[in-house]
């Protein structure tokens, strides 16, 4: 007979009880969107102001053009190999060698509330998932590994999915603490590779109340000599699975803009910079006059946060309560629908986990890599369910959906 694994049965146990206290009294989500996109709570609409209530008002169409992803008979993954030196998270030389020799550095960056932005040591990630936590908010999981940052944050806690995304790319997991229930499916995931700001020393994490918006701050370099301290398998894992490529991709379509909205108040626009070949993250931003779209910078170097490639994973979420969600990313049964943008140009393709513990794979078709620019990647996750509109020509808007 099956046997339900510990961890997921206090899940269970505490979704009954969270629904019975709260999903059961039949009252509607005070944080979700009226069908017509507009927020439907006080704090909501406070939020939102004026700058950008137009996006309420927006139609919601799907894009003609796409059609869902048929089934593909899964094919051996094709791994490429990189010279002595090389991050295979960025194709590039890494800015010291000696931080190849170890597994990569995971951290949990706080996105909300705004209190905490700019943030810390975001350009210096080789990796960044981007995806849901609850109430129209998100949550960054920053991969450090051929650089390193001294100050990257605010740290917040962890979420279910990083022990996936951890064991993926074999690294080092460091998060402020979490609920007890997450808590104990990352320590059973991850083992002494889930190190929570609770039971670590500053350095390598420093600062006070990791509820606060700017309280808690990693320094990745520290926390990898930490773990070694304490006796974790810190050598250098197989991270191969990108492909990278100087030369754009023909065809595809015109990518200038990816935005990806949770919420008209919650925001992130990716422009395209033709002059910079890269993508700048644009954010909502509070002035007297209401909300407007600010350019987002790294709190370290006060330069504006850019990428030079951007993935859209769609996924299913399991959501479990308001704020306890899990994303179907090992176990997803077929190739699932991605789009990638790098110098201005979007194609199509799709994302896969072809072995156990191995990084996730992007094709244009089964055996097929899509050609990354050498650089740095930002992932977003988004659900299966996000509707689709492009308001121009290279325009691309996401409205996140489960």
């Amino acid at each position: 007979m099956f046997k339900t694994p510990k961890p997921f049965f206090l899940i269970l146990l505490w979704i009954f009880l969270t629904a019975c206290t709260a999903l059961g009294t039949g009252e509607p989500n005070p944080y979700l969107k009226t069908p017509n996109g507009t927020a439907t709570s006080q704090i909501e609409s406070f939020l939102a102001g004026e700058a950008l209530t137009q996006t309420a008002e927006t139609a919601r169409t799907e894009d003609p053009r796409v059609t869902p992803t048929p089934p593909i008979t899964p094919v051996p993954a094709t791994y490429y190999s990189f010279e002595p030196g090389i991050d295979p998270l960025t194709g590039l030389p890494a800015p010291d060698p000696a931080n190849l020799d170890r597994r990569p550095v995971l951290a949990k960056v706080s996105n909300w509330p705004r209190e905490g932005r700019p943030h810390a040591g975001l350009s210096a990630a080789d990796v960044v998932f981007e995806y849901y936590i609850g109430y129209q908010m998100n949550r960054f999981l920053a991969i450090y590994y051929g650089d390193n940052s001294g100050q990257i944050g605010p740290i917040r806690s962890g979420r279910l999915v990083d022990a996936q995304l951890t064991n993926l790319y074999q690294g080092i997991l460091a998060y402020g603490n979490a609920d007890p229930q997450v808590d104990e499916v990352l320590i059973e995931r991850l083992g002494d590779r889930a190190l929570a700001y609770k039971n670590l020393p500053c350095p390598p994490m420093c600062g006070y109340l990791t509820h606060s918006a700017t309280g808690v701050y990693l320094d990745s370099a520290a926390l990898s000599a930490y773990a070694e301290g304490l006796g974790v398998d810190n050598t250098s894992q197989d991270l191969r699975g990108f492909r990278f490529d100087a030369a754009p991709p023909e065809g595809g379509d015109a990518g200038s803009i990816l935005r990806v909205e949770y919420a008209n108040f919650s925001i992130m626009e990716w422009r395209y910079d033709p002059a910079a070949a890269d993508y700048r993250l644009w954010q909502e931003a509070e002035t007297a006059d209401g909300l407007i779209l600010a350019p987002a910078t790294d709190r370290n170097t006060g330069q504006a946060l850019a990428f030079d490639n951007l993935v859209v994973m769609f996924a299913d979420y399991m959501a479990y309560a308001p704020s306890l969600h899990d994303i179907e990313i090992e176990n997803a049964p077929t190739p699932q629908r991605a789009w990638f943008f790098r110098d201005g140009v979007k194609i199509e393709g799709t994302w896969r986990v072809p072995e156990p513990d191995r990084p996730i794979i992007f094709e244009t078709e089964p055996g097929v890599s899509v050609p990354l620019k050498p650089g740095q990647t930002w992932i977003v996750i988004v659900g299966n369910s996000s509707q689709i509109e492009i308001p121009a020509s290279g325009e691309w808007t996401l409205y996140f959906g489960l």
